[in-house]
């Protein structure tokens, strides 16, 4: 049996144990976790135990987050922020979390996200998840700003799918300099331009699956082959066999060792060529050519044609001209003799206009 003081000092530790967790959540101290999940929760709540290394508040209605929002949170070092309508990420939000590892902001809807809201002191920040995150393809120029400024340079795993993405800024991941996985599929990308993955050196696996590919020009080509040892997946896009994507088949096949889904892309349009291996589009090449070179052959006669045409026009007139030459220099001598007169006229009349004397003259004679 316990003594009463016994009882006193196991209560007092029980009541202090549930109340080191906040309001509404649920922690685990044997776990080091503390759950927030659909609590309604407009705010971070205060009070989270420090002993917290796994904190998930999720399913939320948190419009904003800031540096106040994590103090004091130094052992923290997984933080899932998900599906909890941000709109707002300022500047050393997290920069109190000396540990964090992994940050989740999928499923929000970040539309101001401040030039150094990933900032977290030690750079220990090694995933970061962004998913179905941004508010619009607009927020992307603040996106790019933060990763210039936050200091990830040891972030490995970067995810920014289904953010229906149509480009990205040259540079923007130059300053991820040890990035191992970068996944950006399900968005709306139409192309990969010059300098997209420029500092990316150390990246091992990329997916571009289900974006908006209809073909890879050489500059995108190039800017892959930049990627030495990264896996690729570009399955689920709408590739375009015509003529002009011949260097794009040629390509795949040979980079098949860095494509895990080499063998399952296929031709979306033309209906022709509908689910047709991209691996064999590379036999269209010659006809290609053969049908390029007769466009441009034809090309060519319409202009040589077109020159003739103008060149006999222009000889006709210039033999109509030597023909009427006396009428022409007829018609041009009476011309300058009826100016000639309208100007001395004029000049007679502006004469009598300045002089009264002239004018009294002219007026007794008209009398």
């Amino acid at each position: 049996m316990l003594d009463l003081a016994q009882r006193v000092v196991l209560c007092t530790l029980l009541v202090s144990v549930y109340a080191s967790c906040p309001p509404r959540c649920e922690c685990s101290e044997a776990a080091h976790t503390v759950k927030c999940v659909s609590k309604d929760l407009r705010s971070v709540p205060t009070g989270i135990p420090g002993y917290t290394r796994n904190l998930f508040i999720t399913g939320n209605q948190i419009s904003r987050i800031g540096p106040e929002s994590f103090k004091g949170l130094d052992n923290v070092t997984n933080l899932s922020l998900s599906n909890n309508r941000i709109s707002e990420v300022e500047s050393h939000t997290f920069a109190g979390l000396r540990s964090l590892r992994s940050l989740d902001l999928s499923n929000n809807q970040l539309a101001v996200i401040h030039p150094e809201a990933f900032t977290v002191l030690n750079q220990s920040l090694r995933e970061l998840n962004l998913s179905r995150a941004l508010y619009n393809h607009s927020s992307v120029m603040d996106l790019a700003t933060s990763l210039r400024w936050s200091s990830l340079g040891t972030l490995q795993g970067l995810d920014l799918s289904d953010n229906s993405l149509i480009y990205f800024p040259s540079h923007i991941f130059s300053h991820l300099s040890n990035l191992r996985r970068l996944q950006l599929s399900n968005n709306s990308l139409v192309a990969i331009n010059n300098s997209t993955f420029s500092g990316l050196e150390h990246l091992e696996e990329l997916d571009l699956t289900l974006n908006a590919l209809k073909t890879l020009p050489e500059e995108g080509l190039r800017e892959l082959d930049s990627l030495p040892r990264a896996v690729l997946l570009l399955g689920d896009n709408p590739f375009t066999c015509i003529c002009g994507i011949e260097p794009f088949a040629l390509w795949l096949n040979r980079s098949q060792g860095r494509i895990r889904d080499a063998e399952g892309l296929v031709c979306a349009f033309p209906a022709s060529m509908r689910n047709t291996s991209m691996l064999v589009v590379g036999t269209l090449t010659l006809g290609c050519q053969q049908r390029d070179a007769g466009g441009d052959l034809t090309l060519q006669t319409s202009y040589v044609f077109l020159g003739i045409v103008l060149g006999f026009i222009g000889l006709i007139f210039l033999f109509v001209l030597y023909l009427n030459r006396k009428g022409i220099k007829k018609r041009i001598y009476d011309m300058r003799d009826a100016c000639r007169e309208v100007w001395e006229g004029y000049h007679y009349r502006f004469e009598i206009d300045s002089d009264p004397r002239l004018s009294q003259v002219s007026t007794s004679v008209d009398a």
